[in-house]
């Protein structure tokens, strides 16, 4: 058979007829016409009747056009495939991360654009990845149980959240030796309702839970570490993103959240993207793996 030809079939059927087949592949309606009656004639049936007005598909079109499709469609993922293996990997990626983590992003993904001199990346920092993989982004990180879908999930390991503080603060309020101390401290908040929020950690005796009161809030983890670091309040801050500025408090008591690559299922993943969910994969997994350790 003739790939070319079920190409100019499939084209017709979903252009919905010869004209605008042939306006969409640059060549006369005649060309087109000609194309899928030879096809026709190839495999013995009928594929289109036409009138003057319209096209419509027999029933061995429909199910022609329905194998036909897929099938092509099929060699143009091979295609795309073996041309992204062939050459250097080059494009954009455009990756969701939660907001938690996004206070070790930009070192992080600093390391990946290094290695791969020829990728872009567009980062958006929302807790709603998940929603957005296949339309706005191609791949998201996630933190925290998820919905039910059909992405292709990764599990990359837990993130593990703890307390901390600058020595500025501490040194004007005081440590904290036990978890209800915290109640009489500032603390910086990412979220907050009317300044309180409750805390809950894993310690000695499992699950403890401690209310809160914000000096600060803000939804961005970078500007909850930063209120931290200028002396404003206790901050639960994702560990393996803490530098030397804060001090670790209480650390028998942390909390952890799974962390997630995903992306779409129904969609051949070029390698620019595969390279990005191998190295977040591989970075986070490594930095989970080191503070679970602890």
């Amino acid at each position: 058979m003739d790939l070319n030809r079920a190409s100019t079939f499939v084209r017709v059927v979903e252009t919905g007829g010869f004209t605008r087949a042939a306006e969409a592949l640059n060549l006369p309606p005649s060309s087109i016409s000609r194309s899928v009656s030879r096809l026709e004639d190839e495999l013995g049936v009928v594929l289109l009747e036409r009138t003057t007005r319209k096209v419509a598909l027999t029933d061995a079109g429909k199910a022609f056009f329905e194998r036909a499709r897929d099938a092509l469609a099929g060699l143009a993922e091979a295609n795309a495939l073996a041309l992204d293996a062939a050459h250097e990997a080059h494009g954009v990626v455009r990756v969701a991360f939660p907001p938690d983590l996004a206070v070790g992003a930009g070192q992080m993904v600093a390391r990946f654009m290094t290695a791969q001199p020829r990728i872009r990346l567009e980062l958006t920092f929302t807790t709603r990845g998940a929603e957005l993989v296949g339309d706005l982004v191609d791949l998201a990180v996630a933190i925290g149980k998820l919905p039910d879908s059909t992405l292709v999930t990764r599990r990359i390991g837990h993130a593990v959240h703890g307390l901390f503080a600058s020595p500025a603060y501490l040194a004007a309020h005081g440590t904290p030796r036990q978890l209800r101390d915290l109640a009489k401290h500032d603390a910086v908040l990412a979220r907050a309702t009317g300044g309180d929020a409750t805390w809950e950690l894993t310690g000695p005796r499992g699950v403890e839970r401690v209310d809160v009161h914000a000096r600060l809030v803000g939804d961005h983890m970078q500007f909850v570490m930063a209120g931290a670091i200028a002396g404003l309040g206790i901050a639960l801050l994702p560990e393996m993103f803490v530098g030397p500025e804060l001090v670790r408090l209480l650390p028998r008591y942390t909390t952890a959240l799974q962390l997630h690559v995903l992306t779409h299922a129904n969609r051949h993943l070029p390698r620019r993207v595969a390279l990005m969910r191998d190295f977040l994969v591989d970075t986070l997994g490594g930095e989970c793996t080191k503070h679970a350790a602890r």
